[in-house]
């Protein structure tokens, strides 16, 4: 059977057709596609889009019906099966390796970033609210600093440790409209600028060290948060993230951790994604962070709200095409940079809206509370 061929079954599996006319078929550009497809799975096809051998007028609705095929299992390359062996053996999230991912990715440029994401800089997921309700990017992400902070139960003076900090927009939050004091880790070096900058003024301590690291804080804190860290912490480092939640968090606190959650349980990640947006990055499953919790925290709720993720994607892309003119003007970004960028956006937009990625909001204690009243 032709490389041509095999290609067309896999996509006609996921009523996918080359050179179809519908605007989620496939376009092919270059015949060498097909060949580099099968020979490197995930790793060939995205580079290929990069490299414009294929196009798709919806790049979002192909991600969703590939990936609810699963196609990708179905091929199985050299390179993918040596990955998942690496894994096993080596820590592939440690301090050293853990950096490549903020100095490749977190500290691109930061005028990306601000039009990306707009004002509130929240490079994770929004909350649309119980009912998808909230219209705009902007009002979600401001209703989920709220949802974090009603989650929290937090009250004036309390001392919050955030685990991965971000553009900081958190921890000014919680300083400026809770009255709270917050010492926030991050190792992206522009993050820790911007977060400094935007937090001058208020009760907040943004440190250039590595999560890990709090471990040796002298005290305890009455809360902890952790907002889009986990994808990064990696399979091996679960256990010690729950120990370092554990010995950090007071009697009688709380622990907040977002994250995006996968159904199976997986120790590396998509070839494409970490070769060239997180190297390191791997999704956690349900039992991959109740087994590595287990006799160190109470789960007092779990809440999905995986959906808003399809949304907060689209909604960058959008931001991202809109701002793509001058970003190429200004900061030398090329044509490959513009499909790399778009082909993540919409991969991951696919992944969540074909239910195969959730986020997820974990809220722990140490089981000391008579009792938790869930927030949504």
């Amino acid at each position: 059977m032709s490389a041509k061929r095999k290609v067309a079954e896999l996509l006609e599996s996921a009523d996918v057709q080359i050179d179809g006319d519908r605007p989620w078929d496939l376009k092919v550009h270059d015949d060498r596609f097909y060949r580099r497809a099968l020979a490197e799975g995930s790793l060939g096809v995205g580079e290929a889009y990069m490299d414009d051998w294929w196009d798709v007028e919806k790049l979002d609705e192909f991600f969703v019906r590939v990936q609810r095929a699963r196609i990708e299992d179905r091929i199985r390359t050299p390179s993918t099966i040596a990955q998942v062996l690496l894994s096993k053996l080596a820590n592939q999230q440690s301090r050293r390796r853990s950096r490549q991912v903020a100095e490749q990715h977190y500290d691109l440029s930061t005028r990306l970033y601000e039009a990306m994401l707009g004002p509130t800089m929240q490079y994770t997921c929004a909350y649309y609210g119980r009912e998808g309700q909230i219209g705009s990017l902007d009002e979600a992400q401001r209703a989920k600093l709220a949802l974090v902070a009603q989650k929290l139960d937090l009250k004036p003076g309390m001392r919050i440790l955030e685990l991965g900090g971000g553009f900081g927009e958190l921890a000014r939050y919680l300083a400026a409209e809770h009255d709270c004091e917050v010492v926030s880790f991050n190792i992206s070096r522009r993050q820790v600028e911007y977060a400094r900058r935007i937090c001058q003024g208020l009760p907040v301590d943004v440190r250039l060290q590595d999560y890990r690291e709090a471990i040796d804080e002298p005290e305890t804190f009455d809360r902890v948060v952790s907002v889009g860290l986990m994808e990064h912490v990696g399979p091996k480092n679960y256990r010690g993230f729950f120990e370092l939640v554990r010995a950090r968090l007071k009697a009688g606190g709380l622990a907040l951790l977002h994250t995006i959650g996968g159904n199976v349980s997986r120790t590396t990640a998509d070839a494409w994604i970490r070769k060239y947006i997180f190297p390191g990055g791997v999704i956690p499953s349900e039992a991959q962070l109740t087994r590595a919790k287990e006799g160190l925290l109470v789960l007092e709720d779990w809440h999905n709200f995986g959906p808003d993720y399809d949304r907060t994607l689209m909604a960058w892309e959008s931001n991202f095409l809109g701002a793509w003119p001058e970003l190429s003007e200004r900061d030398g970004l090329d044509e490959r940079f513009y499909r790399m960028w778009r082909f993540y956006l919409n991969c991951s937009a696919g992944a969540f809206r074909s239910r195969g990625l959730n986020l997820w909001q974990l809220v722990l204690s140490h089981g000391d509370i008579p009792r938790y009243v869930p927030v949504r």
